[in-house]
């Protein structure tokens, strides 16, 4: 690995922050380390930082870090107290991020880092937001493919703004965005969402996710559940909060069809709206609950440990000095 680079970079170099939030990835982290490095090959008028965020991983996870962070000045870490989810971890990264543009990628290898030189040169083009597209899904179960194709249609069909069909958060951001998501009040923050509301100009790259190369997917079924009421509530849209009309007129108009049918179906009817009411009296409630969570103030995540550059201008030195 060569030594840090002296002298001064010319003032049209721009720096370009590749984010990687991790939650037990011993298992993988080397490797996907190693394509990092090999990935962000030199280009004029680029360079880059490495920033992982280890959000609150049990395993050895964050000695690997430190050992990066040892082997390169490139390299620098934020470790979470504890686990706060993965959109906390790549609000986190941003927020640490120092880059003119900035990308968030998953640390399993089922995005390829290998992408990341087009994704810049999208951006050196005039693109505020390049994000990821994928077209197949590998190594994943039919359940998570339907899912995952229902939840953006979905989310598409409710929301008041164009959301991006099968993008996750691996994406570039440009500076501008980076301000604007980091500076916003959102205590739960879905940050694809997010950068769709924004509206900036963004453009796309089609790729194909690999399986995990190591270990199981973080995304439980109770964690994509959660993304998805975080997805739905902070969507912009106000149709969860019309269910209650709705279901309260259905429910007039249901009773009167009962007035007029015969009384053998009078049972099962009073119990399938007392159903819809609930569920609509439960989408309320979910809403009250989150704007409980944003009045309480609290921070998104809390950070035990930070490892910063230790040789200076490291920020700006060569590429190879990842590995």
């Amino acid at each position: 690995m060569p030594a840090s680079q002296t002298s001064p970079p010319s003032p049209t170099t721009h720096l370009i922050s590749v984010v990687l939030p991790c939650y037990n990835e011993e298992a993988v982290l080397a490797r996907t380390h190693d394509r990092i490095a090999r990935a962000l090959r030199p280009v004029e008028g680029v360079r880059y930082e490495v920033i992982y965020v280890d959000d609150g991983s049990a395993d050895a996870t964050w000695n690997l870090i430190r050992t990066f962070t040892r082997e390169s000045p490139m390299v620098r870490a934020v470790r979470f107290s504890r686990n706060f989810g993965h959109q906390a971890a790549c609000l986190g990264g941003l927020k640490e991020a120092r880059g003119d543009a900035v990308v968030v990628i998953d640390a399993d290898l089922q995005d390829p880092p290998e992408i990341i030189p087009e994704m810049v040169a999208r951006w050196r083009q005039g693109w505020h937001v390049v994000s990821a597209r994928r077209t197949a899904r590998h190594g994943e179960t039919a359940f998570k493919n339907l899912s995952a194709l229902a939840f953006y249609r979905l989310l598409g069909r409710i929301s008041d703004h164009p959301v991006a069909f099968d993008t996750g958060d691996f994406r570039l951001l440009d500076r501008e965005v980076v301000d604007l998501l980091t500076g916003l009040t959102d205590r739960e923050l879905f940050l694809r969402g997010a950068v769709s509301w924004a509206g900036f100009p963004e453009t796309a790259i089609e790729y194909q996710r690999d399986p995990r190369a190591a270990g199981e997917s973080k995304y439980t079924l109770p964690k994509m559940l959660a993304l998805s009421r975080s997805a739905f509530l902070t969507s912009g849209s106000v149709l969860p909060l019309r269910l209650p009309l709705w279901t309260g007129t259905a429910s007039l108009a249901a009773s009167l069809a009962m007035a007029l049918t015969r009384r053998g179906r009078a049972g099962a009817l009073p119990l399938a709206l007392f159903g819809l009411e609930s569920l609509a009296v439960g989408t309320v409630g979910e809403y009250l609950h989150a704007v409980l969570r944003q009045v309480q103030g609290r921070p998104a995540y809390v950070i035990s440990e930070r490892i910063r550059s230790t040789i200076p201008g490291a920020v700006l030195a060569s590429v190879e000095e990842v590995a």
